[in-house]
Order: C-alpha cells, then structure tokens, then sequence
C-alpha cells in the first residue's frame, strides 16, 4: 500500500508567554484554532499540543481495538476510550513520560480474556502508540 500522508499545521507569533498560536489540520476539522502558553499551561480557551496527541491516540487505540475484535468475529457495540497525555518539567524544560489510556467497551460475545487480549494488542500495535518512539525528520528553512 502506498504510504497515506495527513497533514497538520499551525502558525505562531511572539515570545512564549505573550504570544499566540494557531492551528489547523488538513480536513478543515480545525481551522486556525487558537493555541498558547495560556491554553496549555493556565487552562484557558483553545487547544494544546498534549490534548490533540490524547485525541490522536485515543481515537486511533478504539479504531485498532475494533479492528482486533473483528478478527475474532466479535464486534463492539461501544468502545469509549479517553488517553491521559502527562506533560512534566524535567531537567529545566518539558517532556511528555507517559500516556494513560482508560477503556470501557461494550461487546457483545467477548469474555474478559478476550478483551484484554485485544486491548493489549491495540495498545501496543496502533499507528499512534508506535508514533510515539517513531523517528522524526525535518526540514528547516529561516526565510
């Protein structure tokens, strides 16, 4: 299969603290939505880079995990999944240790052993959960 690429983007203007954000993704889902320090670490209106990757993954897991149970013929009903991303300072600067993923399912025909079987495949096996130690490239321009 050939390689699908989605983009995301943002734009952002000023110092850290004082400045402000944008970004959108190629869908149009978000356009231009505001992100900034206030967002991210005072809790105020607009988006952050830690709850669009929560989102990412926790959509991505709930996709896997039907995609496992339909391989055992089980189909879910409901699969509601919510990815804690934990952003902490370290070292002088931040960095994102861990993400906690909380599940609950409803499927018809599946025994817990079922479940957890497939829920650990999920965790270890969606694009997202491999994205997470995945090499990063760039290109970088000063214009």
């Amino acid at each position: 299969m050939a390689s699908i690429v989605k983009t995301g983007s943002a734009k952002w203007e000023g110092s850290l603290k004082e400045g402000k954000g944008h970004v959108s993704t190629q869908s149009g889902v978000l356009s231009d939505q505001p992100y900034g320090f206030n967002t991210r670490f005072e809790g105020k209106e607009g988006t952050n880079p830690e709850e669009l990757i929560g989102a990412a993954h926790a959509s991505c897991f709930s996709m896997a995990l039907s995609m496992i149970l339909g391989q055992s013929d089980l189909t879910p009903d409901s699969i509601e999944t919510k990815a804690e991303v934990h952003l902490e300072e370290k070292d002088g600067g931040f960095h994102v240790p861990k993400v906690h993923l909380t599940v609950e399912a409803k499927i018809p025909g599946a025994s817990q052993e079922d479940f957890d079987k497939a829920a650990k495949t999920a965790k270890e096996n969606c694009p997202i959960s491999k994205l997470l130690t995945a090499e990063i490239t760039m290109d970088a321009k000063l214009v």
